[in-house]
């Protein structure tokens, strides 16, 4: 880690505190096994649906059908997703911005997994990039595990629990480690 940290310098990890839950989700399932490209496309002909606002609301997606959704270039499942996301937030079980701040990553990960397309990794997401949670290791991410292999000379991407383990010694800066990790893994990829 200590060369990782000479090479790309300081954590440039920059929390984006101003996006609600809701809308965090929604971008999260947006980028589900997509380049950010092919999901930012999407997602600006999505906000199209809703011209009065920057993003939508989650009583706004009332108002548009499952088609009109479809056309922007979300999947059928992707769209349930979507649906349940809004439904789920309209019902308290997806915090506002001012509560979830409240609850723990564990309480936050227990909530946020019941809604459909909605994964622990998702939330580690969330976790990460809307709330700055320090503590966050998402294992279970291709370039969290691809830096790990670049970073430490491994030949195989480490198994889940192996990592898990292996991050301890980073506690409570797991969050920080995995920015280095995927920027070792980015080097990598640009190498190739």
């Amino acid at each position: 880690m200590r060369r990782l940290i000479r090479e790309f310098g300081p954590c440039a990890l920059e929390p984006e505190t101003r996006r609600s839950p809701f809308q965090s989700l929604v971008l999260a399932v947006a980028h589900q096994q997509l380049h950010a490209a092919a999901a930012n496309t999407i997602l600006s002909r999505f906000k199209k649906l809703f011209p009065h606002r920057i993003f939508p609301r989650p009583e706004d997606l009332a108002g548009v059908t499952d088609g009109q959704i479809r056309a922007c270039g979300f999947s059928r499942a992707k769209i349930k997703a979507i649906r349940d996301i809004a439904k789920k937030t309209l019902a308290g079980v997806v915090p506002t911005s001012r509560r979830i701040g409240k609850l723990s990553d564990d309480e936050i990960i227990a909530r946020l997994t019941e809604v459909r397309g909605v994964g622990q990794w998702t939330v580690e997401m969330l976790l990460i990039f809307q709330l700055g949670r320090p503590d966050v290791l998402p294992a279970d991410d291709f370039g969290v595990r691809s830096g790990f292999c670049h970073a430490y000379r491994k030949r195989d991407l480490p198994r889940v629990k192996d990592l898990l383990a292996f991050g301890e010694r980073w506690r409570p800066h797991r969050t920080t480690a995995a920015w280095y990790l995927w920027q070792a893994a980015n080097a990598a990829r640009k190498k190739k």
